[in-house]
């Protein structure tokens, strides 16, 4: 019954422990150097590459860490929110250099501000630490005003090797450590909250030992493979991002 509530109060007790003991953006984050450094280079290509954020003033990074996104849309001349549950994360993020940042400790199933108050919003490395994507989506979708933009990751259940990971757990009855997602899921729930022109972003990520060849699963051949034949992205890809923005309000359109 309780089984739910502590693999979120454990992930919680994860993230503080990671900000306690790290320094650095990725170690405070919980993810490996080059993990980060693949996930911050596919988010900046999805913005460059949309028109949707470019008139997008006020933003929410949703389970900001230590800020590596909300310094980088800072940097884009926008106004930003990072709003983290973990304290720790969000002293060390403060402690980054961009003060115009305001930092917000709260929880994303209770995001501390009214319906429409901002014009976009992300959401990484959170929903693997969630027992199910259900809030997360519902809550960032009410933040957001009509036209508003969201971009969110998840980690691919259908990959092979995470296929293989959990198989591996459940015939050596261990818990599961993680939570994957598919993105059927997460797009259904995404329809479902009043999200349109849904985009999926494959996201392919080596171990840190091969990151050598990371440069050819982000090559542009590889890109238009997993983008014309997502099956591909369902089997290889460690990640995915996917965006979509809030329907209008037909009476103001």
């Amino acid at each position: 019954m309780n089984k739910p509530r502590s693999f979120e109060k454990l992930w919680r007790k994860r993230f503080e422990n990671f900000a306690a003991h790290a320094e650095d953006d990725a170690g405070i984050a919980g993810w490996s150097p080059t993990g980060l450094d693949a996930r911050l280079r596919k988010f900046k290509e999805i913005w460059h590459n949309s028109n949707h954020v470019l008139d997008k003033k006020k933003w929410l990074d949703a389970g900001c860490g230590a800020g590596t996104y909300s310094r980088f849309i800072v940097q884009q001349g926008k106004e930003v929110v990072g709003l983290d549950y973990s304290l720790p994360s969000l002293q060390k993020a403060r402690l980054k250099g961009e003060s115009s940042i305001v930092w917000c400790v709260a929880d994303i199933n209770k995001i501390p501000f009214k319906p429409g108050y901002f014009d976009g919003a992300i959401c990484f490395g959170v929903i693997q630490a969630l027992n199910n994507s259900i809030h997360a989506v519902s809550s960032l979708s009410r933040t957001i005003k009509p036209g508003g933009y969201i971009c969110m990751d998840a980690l691919n259940s259908r990959c092979l090797p995470h296929i293989w990971e959990q198989f591996s757990r459940r015939a050596q009855n261990k818990p599961i450590h993680l939570r994957y997602e598919t993105a059927d899921n997460l797009r259904r729930l995404m329809k479902k909250n009043g999200l349109v022109n849904i985009q999926i972003h494959w996201l392919p990520i080596l171990p840190a030992r091969w990151y050598r060849y990371q440069w050819i699963m982000e090559s542009r051949l590889t890109r238009w493979l997993f983008h014309y034949f997502p099956f591909l992205g369902q089997l290889f890809c460690h990640s995915f991002m996917m965006s979509g923005q809030r329907q209008q309000d037909m009476h103001n359109v």
